[in-house]
C-alpha cells in the first residue's frame, strides 16, 4: 500500500508555467553564464602584476620583505633572483605565499651584501611576467679595527690607521686628548671607503697623547683609541 506524500507547506512550490518564474530563471541563467565567462577570462590569461614591488630598506641584522600582488591561473611558478642569480628558498631567503594573490620574498639576517636588485619571475602555461625592486641596506657606523699604539722618534712621521664601516657612510673625526684635531699641512687625516688614516709629519714631543677615531651615522656611533709616545 503506497503512502500519500504530504503536501508542501504554502509558499514552497513554483509554477514553472508562471511567466514571472520563467523570466526569473532566464535572468539567473544569464547571470551565471556571465559570471562564468568573466571568471574564465580572468583566469586564462598570462600572469599579471597588479601591485608592483617597492624598494625597501634593510637594517643590518634584521629582515626585509619584498611583496607584490599578482593575478594568475593555473597557479604560477615563482622564482626570485638577485642581480641575475636565482635565490633558493631556505633559511636565508624565504618564499612566502600569503594568499592566492600575494607573493613575497623575506630576506633574513641582513648584511651589507644583501644590497642589490631583486626580481620575481611569475610564469604559467599562458605566459610570463617580471617585477623588480631594490633592497637598500643600512649598517650602523663601526670601527672594525682600531689604530695601534705607536712609539716614534721626534722628526719622524706617525701614521694611525683604522678600518671603518657603515651605510650610509659614516662621518669621521679624529681627536687628541678629547679635542678635535685641527688639520694643517703637518697633521691631517684621509677618509676612504673602508678606512681612515691620520698622518702626523715631523713629530714633536707635544704630539704625544691619547688619540681617538670617532665614526657616526644615523644608526649609531663607535670609537677606538690609541696611545702615541714621542721619544
Amino acid at each position: 500500500m503506497s503512502k500519500v506524500k504530504p503536501a508542501p507547506p504554502p509558499g514552497c512550490t513554483l509554477n514553472i508555467s508562471d511567466p514571472q518564474v520563467q523570466e526569473a530563471a532566464v535572468r539567473i541563467q544569464a547571470s551565471y553564464r556571465g559570471h562564468r565567462s568573466r571568471k574564465e577570462l580572468r583566469e586564462k590569461g598570462p600572469p599579471k602584476i597588479l601591485q608592483d614591488l617597492k624598494d625597501v630598506v634593510l637594517v643590518e641584522g634584521s629582515a626585509a620583505k619584498l611583496e607584490c600582488r599578482v593575478s594568475a591561473f593555473p597557479d604560477p611558478f615563482i622564482v626570485w633572483s638577485k642581480d641575475g642569480k636565482e635565490l633558493k628558498d631556505g633559511p636565508k631567503y624565504r618564499y612566502v605565499f600569503e594568499d592566492p594573490d600575494f607573493v613575497a620574498l623575506v630576506v633574513r639576517d641582513g648584511v651589507l651584501a644583501d644590497l642589490g636588485k631583486y626580481t620575481v619571475s611569475i610564469k604559467n602555461p599562458f605566459g610570463q611576467t617580471y617585477g623588480s625592486a631594490c633592497i637598500l641596506v643600512e649598517v650602523p657606523a663601526k670601527v672594525s679595527k682600531g689604530p695601534d699604539n705607536k712609539q716614534a722618534k721626534r722628526g719622524t712621521t706617525v701614521v694611525l690607521k683604522a678600518e671603518i664601516s657603515g651605510e650610509p657612510p659614516p662621518d669621521v673625526a679624529w681627536l687628541k686628548d678629547g679635542d678635535d684635531i685641527e688639520e694643517d699641512d703637518r697633521v691631517f687625516f684621509d677618509i676612504g671607503d673602508t678606512n681612515t688614516i691620520l698622518t702626523i709629519k715631523n713629530a714633536k714631543l707635544s704630539d704625544a697623547g691619547k688619540y681617538e677615531v670617532f665614526v657616526e651615522n644615523h644608526l649609531g656611533t663607535d670609537q677606538s683609541f690609541a696611545r702615541v709616545d714621542i721619544l
